[in-house]
Parts: structure tokens; C-alpha cells; sequence
């Protein structure tokens, strides 16, 4: 009688023993983060966010479009003021994550030429952490592509 010598497991039970490891590391992975509304953290956010039309959030957008387009791009485009203004979503990414108040309004800046201006305001994203924080894009003047195509990322 010959003995058969194995050279370790079959591919057949090889490829049982991965799909089984698989499905247990994605079933770990699924329950590994907890779905805690970010009010409810134990370093919570209060969800307090100002509104889309708030003087203050104009004020950052004008201030830092006026510094991008006079310091690097030197084109002299400034924005007089803001209209239509719209919320178009908060908190769209889920009740867990930071919260954002996601806005559009139009624009009229110094070349006479109206332009939509997509932008976020997002909780503790200021300066080191304190206050709110904007995000924003100013259609047709994305130059680098940061919220391509079309300010599109800059939305929910």
C-alpha cells in the first residue's frame, strides 16, 4: 500500500478558509464603528451652525476670495455681494459626522458677471479648531479643480 504525502491544504479548502476570513473581517469591520449622533459624542458637537445669509460667513468668503484672486491668481475680481441664497442640505452625510450646512447663492462681483458660489459652513473647522469654518467654490473660477467639475464636490 503507497502513502500519499500532502503538500498542505487543497485550493478547494484554501479558498473556503479566505472567503470565510473575509466575510468575518467584514462583518467586524460593519460593527467596528459605532453610529453615535455627533450631538451625542463623548466630545460632542452641538450642531449650532450660523445661517447660509449670516453677514459673517459672507464676510469670510468675500475676505478669502479677495486674497486668492489678488495674491496668487493678480486678477482683481472682488465680490460686491451676495443674492439668492439657498441651504440646499445639512448634515446630508450622515447624523455622525461633523456637521455642515451645505449653501448656494449667487454672486456679483466687479466684472458685472453674476456667479453661483457653492459653499459649506462646517462646526470647529475655524482656525485650530474654534468656531465655524467655510468651505467654498465660485463657478467658473475654480481654476485648480479643487471642487471639480463645476464646483460640483463643494455640494452634498
Amino acid at each position: 500500500m503507497v502513502d500519499r504525502i500532502s503538500n498542505g491544504p487543497s485550493k478547494l479548502n484554501f479558498a473556503a478558509i479566505f472567503a470565510a476570513v473575509l466575510a468575518a473581517g467584514a462583518a467586524f469591520g460593519a460593527a467596528a464603528r459605532p453610529l453615535v449622533p455627533a450631538e451625542r459624542r463623548y466630545i460632542p458637537y452641538d450642531g449650532v451652525l450660523p445661517a447660509c445669509g449670516d453677514p459673517a460667513v459672507f464676510e469670510r468668503i468675500q475676505g478669502r476670495f479677495h486674497d486668492r484672486e489678488a495674491e496668487f491668481w493678480n486678477t482683481g475680481l472682488e465680490i460686491l455681494g451676495f443674492e439668492d441664497v439657498k441651504e440646499i442640505g445639512y448634515k446630508t452625510n450622515g447624523e455622525d459626522y461633523i456637521p455642515r450646512r451645505y449653501c448656494t447663492a449667487r454672486a456679483y462681483l466687479n466684472d458685472e458677471k453674476p456667479r453661483q458660489v457653492s459653499y459649506s459652513i462646517n462646526e470647529v473647522l475655524g482656525i485650530i479648531g474654534f468656531g465655524f469654518g467655510v468651505e467654498w467654490c465660485v463657478a467658473g473660477l475654480d481654476r485648480n479643480d479643487a471642487y471639480a467639475p463645476n464646483c460640483k464636490m463643494a455640494r452634498p
